[in-house]
């Protein structure tokens, strides 16, 4: 008995192992994917900040969630909302430079007053934190010949952050929490990474109601919560 199934059971044994080197032959030459390919990304961007209202519940909102951001700071407003801006730091987000004052006719009127301006933001950032800001973004968008104010910003070791994505916490007038997760999720489509531009001054209240719902979104989509 042992003899008469010997044969077809190394038939058998020998299909097998075929049947294994095929699959590792073809699973070695299908192309490999990517990081970016198999993880998309969301950095969340607040400008305009501090506030002690906004700012405060977007902290919040980020530490329950256990998500990262990246604040871009005004500094003439942090004088009286110093504590808003050493929490920021302290619960792991990023802050960034924006401005000293977001007067765009002041910061834009030559090269020096834009180096000026950046300077005297990342120094008050400096002063209350004792971090050196490392992330600039215009204000605005930026103005005027911006390939040479780009080179100008970079010689000055910072690395400069735009957006690709909004809220409509500005472009849309007085949006509710849901508008503005559906304008989320509406820019954001076919963008990877995702930088979502969020404000965090005392008018947005609305923008601080629809984090949660921001959030939401990309975690139910599999998108990873990054900062710069």
């Amino acid at each position: 008995m042992q003899r008469k199934f010997l044969a077809p059971a190394l038939i058998l044994v020998a299909l097998l192992t075929l049947l294994a080197f095929l699959g590792m032959r073809a699973a070695s030459s299908a192309p490999a994917m990517s990081l970016a390919e198999e993880q998309k990304e969301v950095y969340l961007t607040f400008d305009d900040g501090p506030s002690t209202v906004v700012t405060s519940r977007v902290l919040d909102t980020l530490k329950e969630e256990n998500v990262p951001a990246t604040f871009f700071i005004v500094s003439d407003r942090v004088e009286g909302r110093e504590e808003v801006l050493k929490r920021i730091a302290a619960e792991g987000h990023t802050l960034g430079v924006h401005s000293a004052s977001h007067d765009y006719a002041r910061i834009y009127a030559s090269d020096a007053s834009l180096l000026k301006d950046i300077s005297s933001c990342a120094a008050c950032i400096s002063r209350v934190t004792g971090i050196v800001p490392k992330v600039y973004r215009f204000p605005g968008g930026g103005m005027g010949d911006m390939a040479h104010r780009r080179a100008l910003v970079k010689k000055q070791g910072y690395r400069i952050v735009q957006w690709n994505a909004v809220c409509g916490d500005e472009e849309i007038w007085h949006a509710s929490a849901d508008t503005l997760v559906k304008e989320t999720v509406k820019t954001s489509q076919g963008k990877q990474p995702v930088v979502l531009l969020l404000h965090d001054s005392a008018s947005h209240k609305a923008t601080a109601e629809a984090l949660p719902g921001i959030i939401a979104y990309f975690r139910e989509n599999g998108y990873l919560f990054c900062k710069f």
